[in-house]
């Protein structure tokens, strides 16, 4: 480890002791005022590599922030396109300091306590700013991952976007925050302050350091995964052209074979496609092997995550929940775990199931993940074949 970083890391410890921070601050001062972008996510990763969990780091993540703003908010870095995957990015978060702006005004006056409408139809506008999230997080973070064991701290902000979102989902569900001005007031400084500190984090840490990893290639790459999800606040960009990939080529002359028959490739990737539900591969390295795309997945799968550690695919307080998983089929002790979960008013079931070769050697974890809300339904029997409106099937 560089003597300078090390420096950093036990600055950083003093603050999180409690220690005096002028004493501190005097002390490292000269550190403090070359720190980098790229030296935050090395601090961060090696801070977590010793034990720290991401909760305590959390806790003192904006003090350190403010105290490193000079450095990163004067670090030189090059702006990108506005149309490229980051430039887009930038522009998101203009879009949604924007919305947050213009209602301050509303928060100061009485208005909210007679129309509690206004509140609800703002949390939903800043809701939108899950897409731009949901870029990051499937996106952006794998391929900084892949460059990097420095990026492998990024579940760090990941958390930091769920308590976001707790935070949002608090003021829809919490009556009192729509009726008390004083709970009201509580709720939407939280909230800001959370949005805010977010799009800081990003601007003076996490795009500096994307530009500096990434080729103009796998800026283009992520552009065009983009487009997977949303574009909030801005209108949507225009769509780059998309290569053939000469795997395409490849396939149209091999085939499946198994011991009750066969596929061609196209074939099996089309099956696989076609099933209602959503598959994941998890190979026995814990890696992310396969996806499927069905006409509508139930949570978000970009291409960058193939080849991602599993546990970098889920937020921090569910990681554990993996490791669990994993460990289990690993050991044969297990050969099943189930979820359900209610969500937009759907029925989502979810399945883990190892996978085991001939001989019984562990190869993989297969998740499935399926909308069953129309099946828990069902009642009686349909022996006869009727194609309702209610069918996707249904083409007359």
């Amino acid at each position: 480890m560089d003597d300078r970083i090390d420096r950093l890391i036990q600055f950083c410890k003093g603050i999180a002791a409690k220690e005096d921070g002028g004493t501190l601050y005097q002390k490292y001062k000269e550190d403090i005022m070359t720190v980098t972008p790229r030296d935050l996510m090395l601090i961060q990763y090696y801070q977590i590599h010793e034990g720290t969990s991401d909760q305590n780091i959390l806790k003192h993540v904006d003090k350190l922030i403010n105290v490193f703003y000079k450095p990163l908010s004067s670090f030189s870095w090059k702006r990108p396109d506005p149309d490229s995957f980051i430039g887009t990015l930038l522009r998101e978060n203009e879009g949604c300091k924007a919305i947050l702006e213009q209602f301050k005004d509303k928060i100061k006056d009485d208005t909210l306590e007679r129309n509690p409408q206004e509140l609800k139809d703002f949390v939903h506008k800043v809701l939108l700013y899950q897409e731009h999230l949901l870029k990051l997080e499937n996106i952006l973070f794998p391929f900084l991952e892949k460059k990097d064991d420095r990026y492998q701290g990024l579940k760090v902000l990941w958390t930091l976007h769920d308590q976001t979102r707790q935070s949002l989902k608090k003021i829809l569900s919490d009556s009192d925050i729509l009726t008390d001005q004083a709970k009201r007031n509580e709720a939407l400084g939280e909230l800001y302050f959370k949005i805010y500190g977010l799009m800081q984090k990003q601007e003076l840490i996490l795009f500096p350091c994307a530009v500096y990893e990434l080729s103009t290639e796998e800026m283009d790459e992520m552009k065009r995964q983009s487009f997977e999800y949303g574009f909030p606040y801005i209108e949507e960009p225009e769509k780059m052209e998309q290569t053939v990939s000469p795997i395409l080529f490849e396939m149209a002359s091999k085939l499946f074979h198994t011991q009750t028959g066969h596929f061609d490739l196209f074939q099996l990737d089309a099956v696989l496609g076609s099933l209602p539900l959503d598959i994941t591969l998890v190979d026995e390295n814990d890696k992310v092997a396969y996806f499927s795309r069905p006409k509508e997945r139930l949570f978000p799968r970009s291409a960058a995550v193939i080849g991602r550690d599993v546990r970098n695919c889920h937020p921090s307080d569910s990681v554990h929940v993996v490791e669990k998983i994993l460990e289990a089929f690993k050991a044969g002790t297990k050969d099943h775990a189930e979820f359900w979960i209610q969500m937009k008013g759907r029925f989502i079931y979810i399945q883990y199931i190892p996978i085991r070769d001939e001989i019984g050697v562990y190869r993989g974890t297969l998740e499935m993940t399926q909308d069953i809300t129309a099946l828990r339904a069902l009642e009686g029997e349909q022996r006869l074949l009727s194609w309702e409106d209610t069918f996707e099937g249904n083409k007359s």
